[in-house]
């Protein structure tokens, strides 16, 4: 049998429940429900069958003007059919017998730059590697270095900048670090 306790803590649990349930729409009045507004899209145009018929434009020709005819073509939705009348024959344009004298003058190169850019040559080594090596090492340290290839010598090179001072003490940094004396040299661009 149950007892009056278990009876009345159901009986209790049940009246809070609906309370619960019941009592917050009670209290709430009228409830406002909003509906979406949905347009819908036709599937499928509507196509006309009838033909159109319209009238090409010739082109506008300024200085000669050619007989032509107006071209009318028509378009259906299966066929097209384009009707052309007839025709004048066209007159071949003669070419103008007045003749443009082509004057080609030679621009003189100026290089407004060429002074004002400056290089230090490092080393000129007849290996290669050794070379592309030094140059990765002087990179990792921070330095502008290149290499060029000239007379089967591999020049290390550093720059170029504006700055001819600050070139002249990367050489003394460069002389300790390398052990070679470097040369300070005119930037000259290969496409000025």
């Amino acid at each position: 049998m149950v007892s009056k306790f278990q009876s009345r803590l159901v009986g209790t649990i049940i009246l809070v429940a609906v309370g619960i349930i019941v009592l917050p729409d009670l209290f709430d009045g009228k409830k406002l429900h909003y509906k979406e507004e949905v347009a819908s899209i036709p599937l499928k145009p509507l196509i006309d069958d009838s033909p159109e018929v319209f009238e090409v434009l010739e082109p506008m020709v300024d200085e000669v003007s050619l007989p032509q005819a107006p071209v009318e073509a028509t378009v259906g939705v299966d066929e097209v059919e384009v009707e052309l009348a007839e025709q004048a024959p066209l007159q071949p344009i003669e070419p103008e017998e007045d003749l443009v004298e082509l004057v080609v003058n030679e621009v003189p190169e100026r290089n407004q730059y060429q002074d004002s850019a400056w290089i230090i040559q490092l080393v000129a080594l007849k290996n290669r590697d050794n070379a592309i090596n030094l140059v990765k090492d002087l990179q990792n340290r921070g330095y502008q270095a290149h290499t060029k290839e000239e007379n089967g010598f591999t020049r290390v090179i550093i720059g170029p900048d504006v700055s001819k001072s600050k070139l002249e003490k990367q050489v003394l940094e460069l002389e300790k670090i390398t052990g070679s004396k470097g040369q300070l040299l005119k930037f000259k661009p290969l496409n000025p």
